[in-house]
């Protein structure tokens, strides 16, 4: 009996291979997947002040333009942006222009617009609005800007009506960006 005893304890350890740990191997990958969309954003500088230069009840201009910083990156064959801006609190005290009511017809704030890098500026002289948004800038497909962004500016004009009371008067001015 001890030989048969002895030649199963020899068969049984050598029909086990040896015990080793089998976690995994020394290296593996992964996949990071990232899904870049367009994307858009802007900044705008401080306050912009409009004066009168000459007599005779020339209108005021702004004698430095407002500047907006711009950030923005379209789709590659189909994008598109826009900037875009709006008169959303009209000027104030009353008796002063006005947007949406002014004194005299025909008197209103009207812009000019300038464009560095991928955007292209808005053509001409617009009037600016309360009622609806009105064009500073656009982009077309495959737009990117540098992670510093590029520059839109509007330059502005509002007429001098002899009407206005005499203060201190002021209109926000709200701009907005979009890229698809």
């Amino acid at each position: 009996m001890k030989r048969t005893w002895f030649r199963v304890v020899i068969a049984l350890a050598l029909a086990t291979p040896f015990a080793k740990a089998q976690l995994g191997s020394s290296s593996g990958t992964t996949t990071i997947t990232v899904t870049v969309g367009a994307e858009a954003a802007l900044t705008v500088s401080s306050s912009t002040s409009l004066t009168t230069i000459g007599t005779n009840f020339t209108n005021y201009t702004s004698s430095s333009p407002t500047t907006v910083t711009y950030f923005v990156r379209t789709t590659q064959s189909t994008g598109s942006g826009t900037i875009t801006l709006k008169v959303t609190s009209d000027f104030s005290p009353a008796n002063g222009p006005s947007v949406t009511t002014p004194p005299t017809a025909g008197d209103a704030l009207k812009y000019t617009c300038g464009a560095t890098g991928v955007a292209t500026p808005c053509s001409g002289s617009q009037t600016a609005s309360t009622s609806s948004s009105t064009p500073v800038a656009t982009f077309g497909a495959d737009a990117h800007t540098d992670t510093a962004g590029s520059t839109a500016t509007t330059s502005w004009t509002l007429t001098n009506d002899p009407k206005y009371k005499t203060g201190t008067y002021n209109a926000t001015v709200t701009f907005t960006i979009s890229a698809s």
